[in-house]
């Protein structure tokens, strides 16, 4: 069975609207894929002072808003599909939509962008609140692309995504588990920042830098470190936590970049550890690399040394839409009625299929 379907992400970093289109393909149970279009909308300026400052609307407002970002996200669908001549291609969108709010202890997530607004827009079903349904069962709603992952990649044991967090998938005793293991890009970004650039360009500014042994030491021993699995990183854990306890320290912020990206390495190789240390499991050892932090190249080199001693080899996957194609395949997945949130990865009281369906 092959869907042809458009995943659309938005991520908290506002560089933009990810949209992909997709063939997803079944047979017996292994899925393959194949990306034919894709593209990031980038945001303008009012619209990234719109999403930046929802969380502190008024509940009217906030509603307006999402009314008003489910008909920016349709229209922009029906651009992406006119302009790369997909009409009457599609079987359906699935729409992640873009997160403002996110508190599982309380069972609540809620993610920007209206589905009915998009379906009537473009005339197409949809799937989007994704991550509603595993929080109504006391799951934490993440990660979860993990799943897709499994699916779509499922010869690596070990999976880590550098995306705003590094985030880990792993296979164990047969069973799918996946974790927040710390904040990634997100804070290498917001350091950059303080030097005037969007981002640390192949990681040169902190290849520029000396590792800091205090600092690296205060971050190291962070108590979300030692949380069972699986475990979510807040929202604010970056900034209110880790940017604080890097900012106490009077370094350079080359010297910060540094530090920071070579305490993402040991936490990477902690976690590695953890499983590889467990006896009676046959330990594969390979590791795949994806997310937007592939594009740095300091960072890699730092993991693949901290790897070495563990002898795994890593892999490496730059597709910069991959989120987008992840979500098609949960949509797909949510189409299918078939599980696409599990219990293991989030804490659940069970699997789940998450998704509300909009149709025309």
């Amino acid at each position: 069975m092959v869907y042809n379907v458009i995943g659309v992400t938005s991520g908290t970093s506002l560089a933009g609207l990810d949209l992909v289109f997709a063939a997803l393909t079944e047979v017996r149970g292994k899925w393959t894929y194949e990306i034919k279009a894709a593209e990031r909308l980038a945001y303008t300026p009012e619209w990234e002072e719109k999403l930046g400052g929802a969380a502190n609307l008024p509940a009217r407002d906030y509603l307006l808003l999402n009314s008003e970002y489910g008909h920016y996200i349709g229209h922009a669908v029906n651009q992406f599909i006119s302009q790369h001549q997909l009409d009457h291609q599609v079987h359906f969108i699935a729409a992640h939509g873009h997160t403002i709010f996110h508190v599982p202890a309380q069972k609540m997530t809620a993610q920007l962008g209206d589905g009915a607004a998009i379906a009537v827009v473009t005339g197409l079903p949809v799937i989007n609140d994704l991550r509603a349904m595993d929080i109504a069962l006391g799951g934490k709603g993440a990660p979860i692309l993990p799943v897709a992952e499994q699916l779509l990649f499922p010869d690596h044991r070990y999976r880590i995504n550098l995306g705003e967090n590094a985030t880990m998938a792993v296979q164990k005793e047969g069973q799918l588990l996946a974790f927040d293991i710390c904040p990634c890009n997100y804070v290498l970004d917001t350091l950059a920042e303080t030097l005037g650039r969007s981002y640390d360009d192949e990681g040169k500014l902190a290849a520029g830098g000396v590792t800091d042994q205090p600092l690296l030491h205060a971050l190291n021993e962070l108590a979300f470190y030692n949380e069972n699995y699986p475990r979510t990183l807040a929202s604010k854990f970056g900034t209110g936590v880790v940017m604080p306890i890097i900012q106490q320290h009077q370094l350079s912020t080359q010297g910060k970049l540094n530090t920071y990206t070579h305490h993402i390495a040991a936490q990477i190789e902690k976690v590695i550890k953890d499983f590889q240390s467990q006896a009676g499991e046959e330990v594969s050892n390979s590791l795949l690399l994806t997310g937007g932090g592939t594009a740095n190249i300091y960072l890699v080199k730092a993991i693949g040394e901290a790897l070495q001693p563990l002898n795994i080899t890593v892999t490496v996957q730059q597709e910069p839409f991959r989120n987008a194609l992840m979500i098609a395949l949960l949509g797909a997945l949510r189409w299918r009625q078939e599980p696409n949130a599990l219990a293991a990865v989030t804490g659940a009281e069970r699997d789940s299929v998450g998704g509300a369906l909009w149709a025309v």
